[in-house]
């Protein structure tokens, strides 16, 4: 039985309960779309790489090589960390740089099928689902450059790894909403993602990746009020010490992330069909 759609100029939000059926039919209807745009994209992405899969570990062990280095050199000072310094700021960056793609990520999307967007009528939340899933396969990927960086430095492991990828997917969910809710003004102006870039090199050092969570001034401060800071910090105790520091910031942050990403997906659906037609 073929769907029957009907435009009219009329805003959805004025039948919200028929724009959430209607939102809940599409993201079941996306499904093979997004299965198929994600193992596409996959593909394309290690296929066209000299170096392939090797990527995937390349980044965070550079940026931790280059911040242990000047550790030593007394260059930063870092203060202590509850497991060796190296493995500390890989494994931090390894989440940071989840957190980058998960926010980057439906920009791409968007970006990437403007042309389209205009021609074909399908689901725009195949999209984000299947950029989230890239972002889930990457950080799979990079679960071996962690179990090798717990084997070689020691690090005892409690029962609370366990709960660790809730926390991760707590922090690519966070992306995901700041990256949708960006993706329809990044569609329509460059600036969007040319200014996504530097306010992320600022963010990471608002956020404890190189150093532990500060507890005094207003440096201090800036880190505990970022929302990345809970998400991360707890991920990374929960795969390690199994000592949670920021409990109730952590849920206050998911909680806020997951009421956002309702009303971003809401905001995104009815933001679209103009965006397409302005640059269509």
């Amino acid at each position: 039985m073929k769907r029957e759609i009907i435009y009219t100029p009329l805003s959805s939000l004025r039948h919200p309960k028929k724009l959430l059926r209607e939102m809940w039919q599409d993201l079941l209807a996306s499904r093979e779309l997004a299965w198929r745009l994600m193992v596409r994209d996959i593909n394309s992405q290690y296929r066209q790489s000299l170096l392939g899969i090797t990527w995937a570990f390349l980044p965070p062990i550079v940026m931790a090589t280059g911040f242990t280095l000047a550790n030593q050199a007394n260059v930063i000072q870092v203060g202590k960390t509850d497991i060796p310094y190296p493995a500390y700021v890989t494994f931090s960056t390894v989440l940071w740089q989840t957190f980058v793609e998960a926010l980057s990520a439906p920009l791409q999307a968007v970006t990437l099928a403007r042309p389209i967007l205009a021609k074909v009528n399908f689901p725009r939340e195949a999209l984000i689902i299947a950029k989230l899933g890239e972002t889930l396969f990457n950080f799979a990927i990079k679960i071996l450059l962690i179990i090798a960086l717990f084997v070689w430095f020691q690090i005892p492991v409690t029962w609370t790894v366990i709960l660790a990828p809730v926390a991760i997917i707590h922090l690519i969910l966070l992306g995901t909403l700041i990256g949708a809710l960006l993706a329809p003004l990044g569609l329509l102006y460059q600036d969007i993602s040319r200014g996504l870039t530097l306010i992320t090199g600022f963010w990471l050092f608002l956020t404890p990746v190189i150093y532990p969570v500060p507890k005094t001034g207003i440096f201090g401060t800036l880190v505990n009020f970022n929302p990345v800071t809970p998400l991360l910090v707890t991920a990374r105790e929960l795969a390690t010490t199994g000592n949670l520091s920021q409990s109730t910031a952590f849920w206050i942050v998911s909680i806020i992330t997951f009421i956002g990403l309702i009303l971003t997906w809401i905001v995104f659906r009815l933001a679209m069909p103009f965006v397409v037609e302005r640059v269509g």
